[in-house]
């Protein structure tokens, strides 16, 4: 269960928020809950998931992890529950012409967080048969340490140096006005451009 503040001075309420959501769920449904996220940072979805509830319960029973609320086994139908608090989360993928599966992976690689590239990326390198295609296939979980115009860049420069192209970006989804804001800023190449630059955002008050 993900609490997502819209705005980043809002983090601090959304724990709250999750801590509350937490200590019912464990109060009144009698199931372990583990945290996340900004709730736990350096854990993730994956960091329970792996495995599936087989090795969950196994880590469990090993003392490896404990539930930060609630009992100490799983639910025999209901299993857990993960909350946490955490940004908006990106989804975006770009195509790849040119290129051979292979080289997608290769590119996954070097910009997702767990092989060293930009934080909180997480990537995978994907045919698409029927376009005749590859893909780079992202979640984006923090746009402000890892800007959706900084990865295209290095996408494309990658996939160029293997004699490929970027055929196009794809938005699955939405995505908050920020992330646009600062994509527009960067191309434009306009000092201090923020979300009070806009028109629309300025007269809401974003």
């Amino acid at each position: 269960v993900p609490i997502v503040p819209l705005r980043s001075e809002q983090m601090e309420r959304a724990r709250r928020c999750v801590l509350e959501l937490a200590e019912r769920i464990a109060a009144e449904l009698d199931l372990p809950v583990f945290l996340y996220g900004e709730s736990a940072p350096g854990r993730g979805p994956a960091f329970f998931r792996r495995g599936g509830p087989g090795e969950l319960q196994r880590r469990l029973d090993a003392g490896e992890l404990a539930p930060d609320l609630g009992p100490s086994r799983l639910h025999p139908s209901a299993g857990g529950t993960i909350v946490g608090a955490r940004r908006p989360l990106i989804a975006f993928n770009v195509n790849l012409r040119g290129a051979s599966l292979e080289v997608a992976r290769e590119i996954a690689a070097l910009v997702r967080e767990r092989d060293g590239g930009y934080p909180g990326v997480r990537a995978l390198g994907l045919e698409l048969p029927g376009a005749g295609i590859v893909q780079v296939s992202m979640n984006v979980e923090d746009y402000e340490a890892a800007a959706l115009h900084e990865i295209v860049e290095r996408v494309t420069a990658e996939a160029e140096s293997r004699g490929a192209e970027v055929a196009e970006s794809e938005l699955v989804g939405l995505m908050p006005a920020g992330a646009a804001v600062a994509a527009a800023g960067a191309i434009l190449r306009i000092d201090g451009f923020d979300a009070s630059r806009v028109v629309e955002l300025r007269l809401l008050g974003r």
